[in-house]
């Protein structure tokens, strides 16, 4: 099971940390992401991290503002998101691969993915 915490209603400018803390003992294994959905749009990818924590892929609208982490010391994975944007207003979810991760590789589809957490929303004021 996966649990999202951290959302809330932000300024332009401001930064949030989102965490997802995960159950079992077999997290350590899985490559996770984030993904959001705004209202009337699709959900779309975020940021993904391989399953050792050490590597991390981002889609361009987050690049260089927003940064995964991933502490299996605690089972938990974050997302640090600086210089909000209005356009950053979604109900943010985190996700577990289940399946194996192949080296070198990140996933961007939903379909990729098999755990999904209820989803916090962050709301970005202009």
């Amino acid at each position: 099971q996966l649990a999202e915490s951290g959302g809330g209603l932000v300024q332009t400018g401001d930064s949030l940390r989102l965490s997802c803390a995960a159950s079992g003992d077999t997290f350590s294994r899985y490559c996770m992401a984030w993904f959001r959905q705004a209202p009337g749009k699709e959900r779309e990818f975020v940021a993904a991290v391989a399953w050792t924590g050490r590597r991390t892929y981002y889609a361009d609208s987050v690049k260089g503002r927003f940064t995964i982490s991933k502490d299996n010391a605690k089972n938990t994975v974050y997302l640090q998101m600086n210089s909000l944007k209005p356009e950053d207003t979604a109900v943010y979810s985190c996700t577990a691969r289940g399946r194996s991760c192949s080296i070198g590789s990140f996933y961007t589809r939903s379909m990729d993915y098999d755990y999904w957490g209820q989803g916090t929303q962050v709301t970005v004021s202009s």
